[in-house]
């Protein structure tokens, strides 16, 4: 059983600066991606930065490039996020997130992952998550 635990929101005025933790058991497939999405009161949930936790190597949305950085301990079976800068427009619950492991319905959420297989831009259902963390910045 895939289980996913956030923790390290809180609230930063603007400029600070947040670091979020994903402990997560029962997902051990190196070559899968993992990611961590937002969403912020009557928005829809986006997808924020991805990353193998086999290889390290991350994608990150437009509106995060520069200031946060996704990277995994694999020897503490978490997957992490810095966020610097952090601008108000940044406020939402931020949650962790899996890839599917195609042993139920595919999942409507989807994410683009790093370049795998030959595919440049692949995107990835997800279908396992976390309870959520808040992240509150304040102008």
């Amino acid at each position: 059983q895939v289980q996913l635990v956030e923790s390290g929101g809180g609230s930063v005025q603007a400029g600070g600066s947040l670091r979020l933790s994903c402990a997560y058991s029962g997902y051990t497939y190196s070559s899968n991606c993992m990611g961590w999405f937002r969403q912020a009161p009557g928005k829809e949930r986006e997808g924020v930065a991805t990353i193998y936790i086999g290889s390290g190597s991350t994608y990150y949305a437009d509106s995060v490039k520069g200031r946060f950085t996704i990277s995994r301990d694999n020897a503490k079976n978490t997957v992490y996020l810095q966020m610097n800068s952090l601008k108000p427009e940044d406020t939402a619950m931020y949650y962790c997130s899996a890839e599917w492991l195609g042993r139920t319905k595919a999942p409507a959420t989807t994410m683009t992952c790093p370049p795998r297989g030959g595919v440049p831009s692949p995107v990835v259902p997800f279908a396992y998550w976390g309870q959520g963390t808040q992240v509150t910045v304040s102008s």
